[in-house]
């Protein structure tokens, strides 16, 4: 076995535009190249997109998300090069209000795709989740999104405090708050999760012409809660920042989102 672990998390921008499915080819063959043991990606909104990134990474011969009508639920899609020990998906109990932009949210069902693993001999727990979209860019839990995040948040929190205290516990994922918010800071000290990248302030997100900057903000993350032994060193940093070649004659971002990658090793 390995001593050493590595997971990618990306919010893939798998809407139904038209160059998506090249752009997402593109990332499967990426991640083929790639050493991950796990990837786990969001914002899936087509099976025809699950379907072509599952076939396409056939390197990971365990994929996992929870099938819904049009998509796998939540957008949610967790692929693995270690055998699953068991699986599960938890949606939130608060999606939003059905008469403003949340009725999408609720429309993809969002929750969390939780799968378990054993690498070299220790459980782990790895959450792949997408939480509500902030379209005031408010995270000081005064308007409407924030609020619902809050409780999101509140609801993955417990999750994590149920888990088992000698697994390595892994949360990924387009959270929609910005690090050093009041949210952040909450959902870390309520969830006992520490954030490998804390004071980071680079974007994780890339907004499209027209949005204004101050949305390029770290949205996304990975969140880890370690066992007491053995000891681990952590390496962690944004990937996918650069433009890739999407065919043979164009090159463009594989998301508008940047990245995450995560390294354990035992020492």
């Amino acid at each position: 076995m390995s001593d050493s672990f590595s997971l990618l998390t990306l919010n893939c921008f798998g809407l139904f535009l038209p160059n998506t499915r090249r752009r997402l080819l593109a990332l499967a063959e990426e991640l083929e190249q790639r050493s991950n043991q796990v990837v786990c990606l969001q914002e899936i909104q087509l099976h025809k997109y699950r379907e072509l990134l599952v076939n396409t990474c056939a390197s990971y011969p365990y994929a996992l998300h929870e099938p819904y009508f049009h998509c796998p639920k939540g957008g949610l899609l967790t692929l693995s090069r270690i055998p699953i020990t068991s699986q599960s998906f938890q949606p939130y109990a608060e999606r939003g209000l059905w008469y403003t932009p949340m009725l999408l949210d609720k429309l993809f069902y969002k929750g969390m795709l939780i799968k378990k693993l054993t690498w070299a001999g220790i459980p782990m727990v790895i959450i792949n989740t997408h939480l509500l979209a902030n379209f005031a860019g408010d995270w000081e839990r005064h308007g409407m999104y924030a609020r619902v995040e809050e409780k999101q948040l509140q609801q993955l929190a417990e999750t994590v405090r149920v888990q088992p205290a000698d697994s390595i516990v892994i949360v990924v994922g387009d959270f929609n708050i910005s690090r050093g918010s009041r949210l952040y800071h909450d959902f870390l000290a309520n969830s006992g999760l520490t954030d490998p990248l804390t004071g980071d302030i680079r974007p994780t997100l890339r907004p499209p012409s027209g949005i204004p900057s101050r949305y390029a903000l770290p949205l996304d993350y990975v969140l880890i809660r370690m066992p007491d032994t053995p000891s681990f060193k952590i390496d962690c940093d944004l990937c996918f920042t650069n433009k890739y070649r999407i065919n043979n004659w164009h090159q463009d971002y594989l998301s508008d989102h940047n990245g995450i990658e995560i390294r354990i090793t035992t020492i």
